[in-house]
């Protein structure tokens, strides 16, 4: 049997050309594989050198670079063979959007963790009051934030809900300002307490003398005369500060016999005369 010149030819040059074909698919595939790798890491370099990016963050953007290029070299690869990638395209989007659609509260808590991360309202020590429920910050991830409370309770928010509320950063700044308030009676001399206040709030060591602690009259009660002090502390001293300065002015003010009244109240009786006509008990 003999074999046809031309197809013979034409078999030969099918198969170099998909000889070359697979060669610089795999070139394509090796290279962009290799640029994925390269991306991804001076995409984790990069991100570590900015002060507001931590770890956890320069990891999703390292990993968000080096798959998405992934798939484009993928889809490059499918395109090399003949591969209709259109349509190929057109079901990953369409995947990808009811995979988002589905997993929206989810998707919404990693954008909420990729802003914390990246704008940091609070950071790890800190202690926040976030969603209603105060603590330490103990983590924070793309998902969660983690925070115990004084109580040593482990509280779990989402960070969509942390993001989409009010965020108090009770330790953010190096100083804190403690308001204490008293009650003294209306007959006590306001400028001799306020003296006495003062000065005991400026024998604490804690106390920071600039600014000076101060104390004024706030307002005029239904049974006593409130006044308000103001000391500045450093925001590590602060808890433990106030409850000392409360015992102590407690105590100043009753060594110089200034009066700290309870709650009273007054409460008036009426007797009506008798009624000539009201009926009379038989005998």
């Amino acid at each position: 049997m003999q074999i046809d010149p031309t197809l013979l030819t034409d078999f030969w040059r099918l198969l170099i050309a998909g000889a070359i074909n697979v060669l610089i698919a795999a070139a394509i595939l090796v290279f962009g594989m290799w640029v994925a790798v390269w991306a991804s890491n001076m995409m984790r370099n990069l991100s570590r050198q900015h002060p507001r990016v931590d770890d956890t963050l320069a990891a999703f953007f390292s990993w968000m670079v080096r798959y998405g290029l992934t798939a484009f070299v993928i889809v490059a690869v499918l395109n090399r063979f003949g591969v209709a990638t259109t349509s190929i395209v057109a079901v990953l989007g369409a995947s990808a959007l009811a995979i988002g659609l589905a997993l929206q509260g989810t998707l919404s808590n990693v954008a909420a963790g990729v802003m914390l991360m990246l704008f940091r309202p609070y950071r790890l020590g800190d202690y926040v009051e976030l969603a209603g429920q105060k603590g330490q910050v103990q983590d924070v991830n793309l998902f969660t934030t983690d925070i115990t409370t004084l109580d040593n309770v482990k509280v779990v928010l989402p960070n969509g809900l942390c993001w989409g509320s009010a965020m108090v950063n009770y330790t953010a700044h190096p100083r804190r300002r403690i308001d204490l308030e008293f009650a003294v009676a209306y007959d006590t001399d306001l400028d001799r307490a306020i003296a006495v206040l003062c000065e005991t709030i400026a024998m604490d060591r804690s106390v920071l003398q600039e600014p000076a602690p101060k104390a004024y009259v706030k307002e005029l009660g239904d049974f006593a005369v409130l006044l308000t002090s103001r000391a500045w502390v450093r925001t590590e001293d602060y808890m433990t500060t106030r409850f000392a300065l409360i015992k102590a002015c407690k105590e100043a003010l009753d060594a110089n016999s200034i009066n700290i009244p309870f709650p009273t109240s007054t409460n008036y009786e009426m007797h009506l005369p008798a009624r000539d006509d009201a009926p009379r008990p038989a005998a």
